[in-house]
């Protein structure tokens, strides 16, 4: 699957309306080309929720995976594009223009944090890659995520970063200002932001153990996290994992193993400590190679899965 064809079906939606994806758009069927934009986030029995999984591999080149949310999973691979070498990455947004289209993401490169984009001029068909350095410093921090909260009450958007200490850190992109620290995360192995409110962010968190978290985060100053169980064992298999929202409270979770290249898809009911349901849907049937693995959304598509 090349990436030009979903960036059309975004910029569509983008003209139609004043959100990219309405909560109530039903999600288009699968295209052999990326550059048309993300998934829809509603269901109906005929078409389930699906999510474009993004990776980045050794050798610096971006793909990834459309997926499906069947019973199996189905899936088709995108065409890689060459970026450069990404140790860790947040969620990829879309954005576009009448004549323009372009995804672009916060990576930790080398030392450094950096701004990514790919960008579509409407005139040549590859992409055009630039990135400019945020800062240095970055080799510690072992896990990324952004919450970008464009459509609630109290806008923001905010950088999170776990350093190899287990110091959950955060910023805010205007300015790229410090927002707090807090200690205590060490036996976190991966996270994804499940939801982004005008009142807290929510991550969602395996352990080395194999536990599962949820981590609510308060927008209030100083940082107090909240910290959730909601399964005790069995996820210490999953080197990554990526969150997307399906329907108004649910989340579609994207599982990836990367001793294996492997990943399973779960559906996953708004978060409520243990009693959350969560729904195995089976093995996606596609490899998923990449040292790093991201959602990639609208930026009009505000989380709530907890």
């Amino acid at each position: 699957m090349s990436w030009k064809r979903v960036s059309v079906v975004i910029a569509a939606a983008l003209l139609a309306g004043a959100t990219a994806i309405p909560a109530t758009a039903v999600p288009p069927k699968p295209g052999p080309e990326l550059k048309e934009g993300p998934r829809k986030t509603a269901a109906t029995a005929a078409t389930p929720c699906g999510m474009y999984v993004g990776a980045v591999d050794a050798a610096g080149n971006k793909g990834g995976a459309d997926v499906i949310a069947t019973r199996p999973p189905t899936a088709e691979v995108f065409d890689p594009i060459k970026l450069f070498q990404v140790k860790e990455s947040t969620t990829w947004y879309y954005s576009a223009l009448t004549a323009e289209s372009w995804w672009y993401g916060t990576v930790i490169s080398g030392t450094g944090l950096y701004s990514a984009e790919m960008r579509w001029d409407g005139v040549e068909p590859d992409p055009a890659i630039t990135s400019r350095r945020i800062g240095g410093g970055w080799d510690r921090f072992r896990q990324i995520e952004e919450s970008d909260a464009s459509f609630v009450s109290k806008p923001h958007s905010y950088l999170y970063g776990l350093r190899d200490d287990g110091v959950l850190f955060r910023w805010d992109r205007n300015g790229f200002k410090s927002l707090g620290s807090y200690p205590g995360f060490s036996a976190v192995k991966t996270m994804a932001v499940i939801s982004e409110t005008s009142t807290y962010d929510t991550l969602l968190a395996t352990t080395r153990g194999g536990a599962l978290y949820t981590i609510r985060i308060p927008l209030t100053s100083p940082m107090k996290p909240i910290v959730k169980q909601v399964r005790t064992s069995t996820w210490q298999g999953f080197e990554s994992i990526v969150a997307y929202k399906c329907g108004k409270q649910g989340t579609l979770l994207t599982g990836i193993d990367h001793d294996t290249d492997s990943a399973y898809l779960y559906a996953v009911g708004h978060a409520n400590g243990t009693s959350t349901v969560i729904q195995g849907l089976g093995k996606i049937p596609v490899p998923f190679p990449g040292v790093t693995h991201h959602a990639m959304t609208g930026e009009a598509e505000d989380l709530f899965g907890e």
